[in-house]
């Protein structure tokens, strides 16, 4: 298994280098939700990070599908470029014949800087490192808490120290299904795990380790 400081490595990278934001020119910014007085913004943000092995990343206006074999420290999907509290919903399927695969609600926050995922589903242990601060339940499941620290490595903000929020969802839904954001942040914080200001945020598949399998899901937020 590549190390999680180096898949952390090539995650941060994506937000220097590789995922810059990508709009759809012909798209209005916001969108109407479940009513017409829940407008929320549209996905704005297209994550898309490949070192080596063949990945085969297709983002579309609602969502991605990815195909891979032999890839390392990959990282795509869609969301949007400021995190928030909300909702996101995802249907779909994943599937892993080789390597390291998850896939994650996964964002970063600034003053302090935070890295952080919520990871719902993966092949092995996927993210979950360093000290384990607690479980707490939501969205059908219970999760385990991490809190990681990385020294001196490539984030947001070029290169940095900053911790890590991992929570590690133990009935694993490949299939998908709603993550409540605010949820997760709640009990982070009830941790004294801290977020600051919000930056971008996005439902996303990773793998290293030689991954092969595919990923494909259309993504809400409300």
């Amino acid at each position: 298994m590549v190390s999680f400081t180096h898949l952390a490595l090539a995650v941060s990278a994506v937000a220097g280098v590789f995922a810059s934001p990508i709009a759809d020119p012909d798209a209005p910014d916001f969108e109407l939700g479940g009513s017409s007085v829940n407008i929320t913004r549209r996905q704005d943000y297209t994550q898309n990070y490949k070192t080596s092995g063949n990945v085969n990343f297709s983002p579309s206006g609602n969502g991605y599908s990815v195909q891979f074999s032999g890839a390392q420290d990959f990282v795509v999907g869609k969301g949007w470029s400021t995190g928030a509290r909300r909702t996101i919903t995802f249907s779909g399927s994943t599937t892993a014949s080789a390597g390291t695969v998850l896939v994650s609600v996964y964002g970063w926050s600034t003053n302090p800087l935070v890295e952080y995922y919520i990871q719902e589903y993966s092949n092995g242990q996927g993210a979950a490192q360093g000290t384990q601060m607690g479980t707490y339940t939501a969205d059908g499941s219970t999760y385990t808490i991490w809190k990681h620290t990385q020294v001196n490595q490539p984030s947001i903000q070029g290169t940095s120290t900053f911790d890590q929020y991992i929570s590690v969802r133990q009935q694993a839904r490949p299939g998908g299904g709603s993550v409540t954001v605010g949820s997760h942040f709640d009990a982070w914080k009830a941790k004294g795990l801290n977020l600051g200001t919000l930056n971008y945020q996005t439902l996303s598949t990773e793998g290293w380790g030689s991954a092969a399998g595919s990923s494909q899901y259309t993504v809400k937020g409300s």
